[in-house]
């Protein structure tokens, strides 16, 4: 899998964290505010978005009449704590990490999530030192799954996309790194799994935790 990489680039949330579970208590939380229950399928519907793009899909949908910072503001409020104490790294994705560092490949952060609440994971868990570059999708002009953020992440780190493998969890973000011209490894994820026949098609390889690849043990689907 690593073959001839001199770089990684993480999806944050779902792939590189276990964190998807805070956004289903803020959802129930932010929309029962304004009398809505979370809608079937809301989680697929924002897939990929930047932070920026969901509050625009929420201010529209919902009628909030919150400016987009005033929502991104009271989202992080919500749930830096939490990504502050509580959210943890998918299983061996430590150690995978530091293996990547001793390689010399070089890695980045290409998140739909904010910068504040990117960082309160990284630095909890003493791993955000094992970062390159951090790179949201409010810094590029499209969120996933245009491959906006994947090319600029690579462009930052001095790589070609045919140099560079991403990890992935959800079909938008798989469909972003393909569109870059760049190997996927999807990551399980619970949240996602009502859509593994997707995410098996199209991406390059199937991982269900990070020691899988140290085992060998993880599956080429293509």
């Amino acid at each position: 899998m690593l073959a001839h990489k001199k770089a990684v680039i993480f999806d944050l949330d779902g792939t590189l964290m276990d964190s998807m579970w805070v956004w289903k208590d803020i959802d129930i939380e932010y929309l029962g505010r304004y009398g809505y229950d979370v809608p079937d399928g809301l989680q697929k519907e924002i897939e990929g978005m930047s932070f920026t793009e969901t509050a625009a899909y929420f201010k529209e949908r919902f009628g909030i009449r919150d400016s987009l910072e005033e929502i991104k503001k009271e989202w992080n409020r919500m749930a830096y704590d939490k990504y502050a104490h509580e959210v943890l790294p998918k299983p061996g994705a430590a150690a995978f990490l530091k293996m990547l560092r001793q390689r010399g490949i070089r890695t980045a952060i290409a998140s739909s999530n904010s910068r504040e609440l990117i960082l309160a994971s990284l630095r909890s868990n003493g791993i955000v030192q094992d970062f390159d570059c951090i790179l949201t999708a409010c810094e590029v002009a499209k969120g996933k799954p245009a491959p906006d953020i994947y090319l600029s992440a690579a462009r930052t780190l001095g790589v070609t996309p045919q140099e560079t493998l991403v990890f992935e969890d959800v079909p938008m973000g798989i469909l972003a790194g393909k569109a870059a011209g760049m190997k996927v490894c999807a990551v399980e994820d619970d949240d996602a799994k009502d859509q593994l026949a997707q995410i098996r098609s199209l991406a390059d390889y199937y991982i269900r935790s990070y020691d899988d690849i140290q085992d060998q043990t993880y599956e080429e689907l293509s």
